[in-house]
């Protein structure tokens, strides 16, 4: 691995052991084995270090839920919704440093126009990935209206879940509940 390199898995580690904001230059070199002018050298700040940490994170987690997303795809329509979140509510524990991390990016978005880009760009693709799953179509052929309601209540649904999860994970509902829970919303949306 190159010294880079080295500062991003250091920094990652930092993100989940000790948070974004309790983290401090020294503690990343310390996880990376490298020296405090490496950070400048390659990144220029320890924050812009931590923001580059924190998007790859939720890249991967991105990375991650698109993997459920294209299982779920090879379901009948009707089963997609229980098969996809089968596959989340399984990947959570493995995905919980993953998750951690990119739940700090939202915090960060507010302070980093960066950050807030890349966030709203994966949430866009997430709401089109998600209403396409939902409405059994390619996402190029999800309309703006469909990714704007269809996909964003969906994208919410899921990391709902996630927060859930992160705070109290013994707290989750199954998925039977979930979608049980889902059956009752949806009578009382049309209301």
């Amino acid at each position: 691995m190159s010294q880079r390199d080295d500062l991003l898995a250091g920094a990652r580690r930092c993100l989940v052991e000790k948070g974004y904001s309790r983290t401090t230059a020294r503690d990343i070199v310390a996880a990376s084995g490298t020296h405090l002018a490496s950070i400048g050298y390659h990144f220029g700040s320890k924050d812009h270090l931590m923001n580059t940490a924190v998007i790859e994170a939720t890249s991967d987690w991105g990375d991650a839920f698109e993997s459920a997303v294209d299982a779920s795809r090879a379901e009948d329509p009707p089963n997609r919704l229980r098969v996809l979140l089968h596959s989340l509510f399984q990947s959570l524990p493995a995905q919980r440093d993953l998750l951690v991390a990119s739940v700090q990016a939202y915090a960060q978005a507010q302070f980093d126009d960066g950050v807030r880009d890349t966030l709203a760009r994966g949430i866009g693709d997430g709401r089109r990935a998600l209403a396409a799953l939902l409405l059994d179509v390619e996402p190029e052929q999800v309309d703006p209206a469909a990714v704007a309601g269809l996909g964003s209540m969906a994208y919410n649904f899921v990391t709902g879940y996630v927060l859930q999860y992160l705070v109290d994970p013994e707290a989750l509902p199954s998925v039977d509940q979930a979608i049980e829970g889902l059956r009752v919303l949806v009578p009382a949306a049309e209301e």
